[in-house]
């Protein structure tokens, strides 16, 4: 099997390849050789023995797109994209990175033509939903994003199914929850501070929470990303069926629900270290975003996630902090 990762170099993008080395394919079929691609030049996967090409490169230059398909991966892997406040920032390059290198993805795919069809994976996101919802959003809920990233994810899951109804490839949208707790630094992502507030504090560091402990979101770990992704990979497309966009298992919990786990786990000093700042703009864009979902259809399906944000926290320490963290 050849497997083609846009986003390569991002947090899931490395956790996916060290995932699929370590599984050593996916599914019945095993992994010979590994295409990685992104803006910057992703790093050597440790422990493979198999053809690994290593690409810096942007999808949404003409072109690009086609020479990285040209080789004919039997799995594309799409997590290449700028993150939503990013997005909301700078209009221009939303669409260009987010779309337009989408549909150049999607359409130098459908030009290898011969038969070519591989499963794409491609991460949408649960922003694709806009405000007013119902406690619980289901399965066939119309989607009416209320920021420029949803948008372009909300095209992306069209153009996805499309291409699929028409035998392009064979493709499935992960409408991923925010993925919680992020390793690394804070980036521009309007809910980086999700992350930011368990992440820092259990550094050593202070964290600023820029909304209210009401506010309620919608969390899976890097962990159970990982599992999103190789699922959807190896789904078989009958039992999909024609709705190709998925929303995912998550936990509903509020930024309240977060700190009080942290403070199970860490205790009262690693919460002391949380700053309370509001930023407008980030509680107006957090304000449009969804809460709560009846995933029945993904559990159907075979995805899973964490029950509880105290396994969220426990899996961050142990992934990366070596099980220990500053108390």
């Amino acid at each position: 099997m050849h497997v083609l990762i846009l986003g390569a170099a991002g947090m899931v993008g490395r956790k996916l390849t060290a995932a699929l080395v370590a599984d050593g394919g996916l599914g019945e079929r095993a992994l010979e050789r590994l295409t990685l691609v992104d803006v910057v030049e992703p790093p050597q996967p440790e422990g493979f023995a198999g053809a690994v090409e290593r690409r810096a490169a942007d999808i949404s230059e003409p072109g690009v797109a086609a020479s990285l398909v040209a080789a004919r991966p039997d799995v594309v892997f799409h997590l290449a994209a700028i993150v939503s406040g990013e997005a909301e920032a700078d209009f221009d390059k939303g669409y260009r990175i987010n779309l337009d290198g989408t549909r150049y993805l999607f359409d130098a795919i459908r030009l290898v033509g011969d038969g070519y069809a591989p499963r794409v994976v491609f991460t949408s996101s649960i922003a694709v939903f806009g405000a007013p919802f119902p406690d619980k959003i289901p399965d066939d809920y119309f989607t009416t994003p209320l920021t420029s990233y949803g948008t372009q994810k909300a095209i992306g899951e069209l153009l996805l199914s499309d291409y699929t109804r028409r035998g392009f490839f064979d493709g499935v949208a992960i409408r991923l929850p925010t993925i919680c707790v992020r390793p690394g630094k804070p980036n521009k992502a309007a809910s980086g501070f999700f992350s930011n507030i368990i992440r820092e504090p259990l550094a050593g560091h202070e964290a600023v929470l820029p909304v209210s402990e009401n506010v309620r979101h919608w969390f899976a770990s890097p962990r159970a990303a990982v599992g999103f992704l190789k699922h959807a990979a190896t789904l078989e497309g009958g039992r999909i069926g024609p709705r190709r966009a998925i929303s995912l298992p998550g936990l509903s919990c509020t930024v309240g629900d977060e700190i009080e786990a942290l403070r199970r786990i860490a205790g009262e000093k690693v919460v002391a270290r949380i700053r309370r700042e509001s930023d407008p703009t980030i509680e107006r864009i957090v304000a449009g975003w969804p809460t709560d979902f009846d995933v029945r259809r993904a559990a159907e399906l075979g995805f899973v996630a964490e029950l509880r944000f105290d396994e969220i926290i426990e899996a961050h320490i142990e992934d990366e902090l070596g099980g220990r963290f500053v108390a």
